[in-house]
């Protein structure tokens, strides 16, 4: 996986002023309602893609620590909280709509590979900024988690007026121009991450799972211009050595993947437009798929095996994140004692008691010392007593997007709208009531 293999490259950096002059504190907080608490970390969160969005973008930062490295596919989930923004009272939607017609038009003028737009671009050009040496192209995954947002923007403005219009009708264009068959590498059954016109193919990355790249699938399979066939989800991604699994853990049944599920970012990033509810094909059904692997990772954490301070019910969730020694993909087997609040917050659909239980630890009990200027900092460990006082837009989107997903289901419903994905999902073989719904209409 991309972010295991060389997250590392992502070095933690200068912290904002505003983390700058956070202090430990542990004194209590006010109670509030649940409710006000989940609007309260959704509305923080948000902000980090509303007033930290780059001034000629409008796109989000990698991180705080650089922020003219527009990361796309943490914008991709960006333009999804913008939605939740607006929903929310946030901001208003003639404000969102504004914004979005700015991210779009930018990224119409930014560089692409074949309609695939590179992992990170400069925020005010538009240009490449290389990831590594040889990744200085088209990302197929990174475009993916963006166009599974711009989808969803596509099917929330759907009136009449010149700037709705334009929004829709230039959204169009980018997916319909995103030329997804071009990435099976000359027609290989299988999906490939990476493509540079000056390295070509040479990161060599097929996609196979089971990991955080299922909508990439999904995406490709639903191209109104350039699909993939269904034969590269099947003999592609359904045919690794990770992808199925079957065993149980604390008597929970993983259908996919590593051992104790990897880190849980797995049950997220696809998960924020394609709704797993009942969603099944002959693989797994999608939705214990994603609760167990939630039950699993905090379970793990519960019964904490190297005896880290501060695991325990209240207190989990290990995912991908800054680490103390660099950015890490921690899991049940990659158990460095760091806690990362996006893991349990983004679980919110699958497992809302234990969420919340994390939540009020979080925000009530670790108090000032993990919140600040746009929510929830990235990780801690209180085994070694750190905080990682910086924000990653991958881990502050699906905070807001999930708990959205969790309280109305609003980016669910918008994405499984789509004509194209319904008719991917069916051509693939899945099934859910979305596909459902389809069918009887064409009756």
């Amino acid at each position: 996986m991309k972010l295991i293999w060389i997250g590392c490259l992502l070095l933690a950096g200068l912290l904002p002023a505003q983390a700058q002059k956070e202090q430990h504190r542990d004194t209590p907080r006010e109670q509030i309602s649940d409710s006000a608490l989940l609007t309260l970390v959704q509305q923080r969160t948000f902000n980090y893609f509303w007033k930290f969005g780059h001034p000629v973008s409008g796109l989000a930062a990698e991180r705080t620590a650089t922020p003219d490295t527009i990361t796309v596919g943490g914008s991709g989930f960006g333009v999804m909280c913008i939605l939740v923004g607006i929903e929310r009272g946030f901001i208003t939607r003639e404000q969102g709509l504004d914004r979005l017609l700015k991210i779009v038009n930018f990224l119409y003028r930014a560089d692409s590979y074949h309609g695939i737009w590179p992992h990170w671009l400069n925020g005010a050009t538009g240009k490449t900024i290389p990831f590594s040496r040889k990744d200085d192209g088209g990302d197929l995954v990174e475009s993916a988690f963006m166009f599974q947002g711009l989808l969803c923007v596509r099917q929330y403005f759907t009136g009449s007026s010149a700037k709705e219009t334009d929004l829709r009708t230039k959204i169009g264009w980018l997916w319909n121009e995103a030329e997804w068959s071009w990435y099976t590498r000359d027609g290989q059954p299988v999906l490939y991450w990476h493509w540079s016109p000056n390295n070509g193919w040479a990161m060599n990355h097929p996609i196979r799972g089971y990991n955080e790249c299922l909508i990439t699938y999904i995406l490709a399979a639903a191209s109104p211009t350039y699909p993939a066939p269904a034969r590269v989800y099947h003999e592609g991604w359904a045919m690794s050595n990770y992808f199925n699994n079957g065993k149980e853990y604390y008597g929970m049944k993983l259908p996919l993947g590593f051992d104790y599920g990897g880190p849980l970012f797995f049950a997220h990033y696809s998960f924020l437009g394609l709704d797993p509810r009942s969603l099944k094909d002959k693989y797994a059904d999608y939705w214990q798929q994603n609760r167990n692997h939630t039950l699993i990772n905090r379970q793990y954490c519960i019964e904490n095996p190297k005896q880290f301070k501060g695991y325990g019910p209240d207190c989990w969730g290990l995912t991908a994140s800054d680490s103390y020694g660099g950015y890490d993909a921690h899991s049940p087997t990659n158990d460095l004692g760091v806690i990362s609040p996006t893991a349990a917050l983004s679980s919110f659909p699958y497992a809302p008691e234990y969420a919340m239980q994390a939540l009020k630890y979080f925000y009530y009990k670790a108090g000032g010392r993990l919140w600040g200027e746009y929510g929830f900092y990235d990780a801690f460990s209180e085994s070694r007593d750190w905080v990682d006082k910086q924000y990653l837009a991958i881990d502050q989107g699906p905070i807001v997007v999930m708990i959205e997903n969790y309280r109305s289901g609003l980016l669910w419903k918008l994405f499984m709208s789509c004509p194209e994905i319904k008719a991917a999902l069916t051509r693939l073989d899945f099934t859910s009531p979305a596909i459902s719904e389809l069918q009887e209409n064409k009756r």
